[in-house]
C-alpha cells in the first residue's frame, strides 16, 4: 500500500488527500493548526468555473491569459478551466450548498477582469468556509489519519527522492515515513506587514523544498489586493463587492479608478491596488474609500454577511458611509514548480494550491481561480501519487543566482516585523533597482548573523531572499511586478526570465 502524507489542509490538501485515499492509498493529512484554520476557509468571493450555457471554457482561458498578461503555461490554464466543473460537480458531491437563484441554477457573481459572471458562491460570501467544512468533514469520516498542531519543519532525502519529513509538534519532534509527500502549505503572505493572509500563510512548504533544493520559480510575483478593511485587523473586502456596484473614491469623492484603465474597480487586481496605492500618496497616505451605499443595507447583509458583521464589528455602517480600504499582500503566483499532475524537480515531492507553480496564473491570478486551482491540481496530485511508479523528468527554468549585494551601512536588528516593513516597502506594490538592491543586501546581512530564530521566521527570511532576487532579475514590469524605474517596458523586458531558485541556508 503507497503512503501519502499531504501537509496543508485547504481546499489542496485535502482534495489531495481524499482522491489519494479513493485509490487505496494510506494517507496522513499534516497541518501546523487545527483543520480549519487555512487560507481557503478565509476565501470570501467564490470559485470560478463554467457551469451555464451562456458562458464558453474559451472565455475563461481567455480572461485568465489576460489577466497573467501572457505569462500563463497554455496547458496548465486549458487544463484548470476544462476540468473546472467536474471539480464543481465534486465540491458538490461532497455537500458544499452553492448558493442558488429562483430558478434552481447556481447563483454567479461577477468579479474583476471576467467577461460573464461565473464566480459560484456559498453563504454570500462565505465561499471558503463552506467548502473547507464539507472537505474536512470528508476527510474526518475517510480513515485518513489527521495530525493537528503538527508543523513541517523538513522534507527527509534518500539518494535523491522525497522519503518523509521531519515534524514537530509542542511536546515532540518525530519523524513520518511516505512513498510521497504531497506539499500544500499555502502561500507567505506573512513575508508584508500588511497582509488579508492568517498568521499561519508563513510559506513553509515552499521554503522547505528550496531547502531541499526544489526549483521554484515566479516569485516576484505577488499579488496585493486592492482593499482590505483599513479599520481594525486586516480583513478582506472581496472583490465580488465591486463586481455587485461598490465604487472607489478619495478623499475628494472622485472616482479615481478609470483614471488607471477604461474598467475602473474592474480591472486587473494589480492595476486597481496600484490606483489605490497612488490615490492614497496623493493624499499623505491615508486610506481611499469603498462606497457600497447604492447598494443598501439589505443586500449588504444578505449578499456579503461576513463582511457585513466584520465592517460593522468596527463600528462602520457601510450602508451610509463609505468604509476605509488599502491594499495589501493576499497572493502569491509562484511557488514550487510542479508539471501538471503536481510533480515536483525532485521524486517523491508533490506541490498544490498556492504552495506550487504550475504557471496557471501567469504575472496576475484572475480573481477566484486560486480555489479551482486547489480543487483542480490537488485531484490530479493526489491521483499521480497513488498511481506513479517512475518519475518523468520536470521542466526546470535555469537558476537566478542571488545576487552580492553589500549590507548597507545600518543593518537594523532582525525581528519579522522588521523583515515585513522591509518587503512591503522595497519588494511591494512598487519596486526599483535600488530599492530592491537595499532589500538584498539587508537580508544577506541577517542570513549571516548566527542569531537563533523560529523555524517559521528563518523559512521566511529563505523566501523573502528568493522574492527579492527574483524581482531583480525581471527589469520589467508585467503583471503583479512592478518597477518604477521601467514602467515603459519593451516585450523583451517584460518577457518571462529564468526564473528558478538555487537553494540557500539561512
Amino acid at each position: 500500500m503507497t503512503d501519502v502524507v499531504v501537509v496543508g489542509s485547504g481546499i489542496a490538501g485535502l482534495t489531495a488527500a481524499l482522491h489519494a485515499a479513493e485509490r487505496g492509498c494510506r494517507v496522513t493529512v499534516v497541518t501546523k493548526g487545527a483543520l480549519p484554520d487555512t487560507n481557503t476557509r478565509w476565501a470570501q468571493g467564490g470559485i470560478a468555473a463554467v457551469t451555464t450555457a451562456d458562458d464558453t471554457l474559451e472565455s475563461h482561458i481567455a480572461d485568465t491569459l489576460t489577466a497573467g498578461v501572457g505569462l500563463n503555461d497554455a496547458e496548465a490554464v486549458r487544463t484548470l478551466v476544462t476540468e473546472g466543473p467536474d471539480r464543481i460537480a465534486e465540491l458538490v458531491r461532497r455537500g458544499v450548498c452553492f448558493d442558488r437563484s429562483p430558478d434552481g441554477d447556481f447563483a454567479r457573481g461577477l468579479e474583476a477582469a471576467h467577461a460573464r459572471p461565473r464566480v459560484l458562491h456559498a453563504g454570500g460570501d462565505a465561499t471558503g468556509a463552506a467548502i473547507q467544512t464539507a472537505l474536512g468533514a470528508a476527510v474526518r469520516s475517510s480513515g485518513i489519519v489527521l495530525r493537528e498542531h503538527t508543523a513541517l519543519r523538513e522534507l527527509v532525502l534518500e539518494r535523491g527522492r522525497v522519503v518523509g519529513i521531519d515534524v514537530e509538534t509542542e511536546a515532540t519532534a518525530h519523524r513520518l515515513s511516505a512513498d510521497a509527500v504531497i506539499l500544500a502549505t499555502g502561500g507567505a503572505g506573512q513575508l508584508y506587514s500588511h497582509t488579508t493572509n492568517p498568521s499561519s500563510a508563513t510559506g513553509d512548504g515552499i521554503a522547505a523544498a528550496l531547502r531541499a533544493g526544489a526549483a521554484v520559480a515566479d516569485l516576484e510575483f505577488v499579488q496585493f489586493h486592492p482593499t482590505a478593511l483599513a479599520a481594525g485587523e486586516p480583513f478582506l473586502v472581496s472583490e465580488a463587492v465591486r463586481g455587485d456596484g461598490a465604487i472607489l473614491i478619495d478623499d475628494t469623492g472622485r472616482r479615481f479608478a478609470f483614471d488607471a484603465h477604461p474598467d475602473g474597480e474592474l480591472a486587473p487586481r494589480d492595476v486597481v491596488a496600484r490606483a489605490n496605492a497612488r490615490a492614497m500618496a496623493a493624499q499623505d497616505g491615508r486610506p481611499v474609500r469603498l462606497d457600497a451605499t447604492a447598494l443598501g443595507a439589505d443586500r449588504l447583509a444578505q449578499r456579503f454577511p461576513t463582511i457585513d458583521a466584520a465592517v460593522r464589528a468596527r463600528g462602520l455602517d457601510w450602508s451610509r458611509e463609505p468604509i476605509p480600504v488599502t491594499p495589501a499582500a493576499h497572493y502569491l503566483m509562484g511557488g514550487v514548480v510542479t508539471d501538471l499532475d503536481g510533480r515536483t524537480t525532485i521524486p517523491g515531492l508533490y506541490a498544490v494550491g498556492e504552495t506550487a507553480r504550475t504557471g496557471v496564473h501567469g504575472a496576475n491570478r484572475l480573481a477566484s481561480n486560486s480555489l479551482l486551482e486547489g480543487a483542480v491540481f490537488g485531484a490530479r496530485a493526489g491521483a499521480a501519487a497513488a498511481t506513479d511508479t517512475g518519475w518523468p523528468d520536470v521542466d526546470a527554468p535555469t537558476a537566478i543566482a542571488l545576487p552580492d549585494v553589500p549590507a548597507p551601512v545600518e543593518v537594523p536588528v532582525f525581528s519579522r516585523g522588521a523583515l515585513q516593513d522591509l518587503l512591503w516597502e522595497h519588494a511591494g506594490l512598487i519596486r526599483d533597482d535600488a530599492g530592491l538592491r537595499r532589500a538584498a543586501g539587508v537580508l544577506a546581512a541577517w542570513a549571516d548573523l548566527p542569531r537563533p530564530r523560529s523555524a517559521e521566521d528563518a523559512g521566511l527570511l529563505l523566501l523573502a531572499r528568493h522574492v527579492v532576487a527574483a524581482a531583480l532579475a525581471r527589469t520589467g514590469s508585467v503583471g503583479a511586478h512592478f518597477r518604477s524605474d521601467e514602467v515603459s517596458a519593451s516585450p523583451a523586458a517584460a518577457a518571462s526570465v529564468p526564473v528558478a531558485q538555487e537553494a540557500l541556508a539561512c
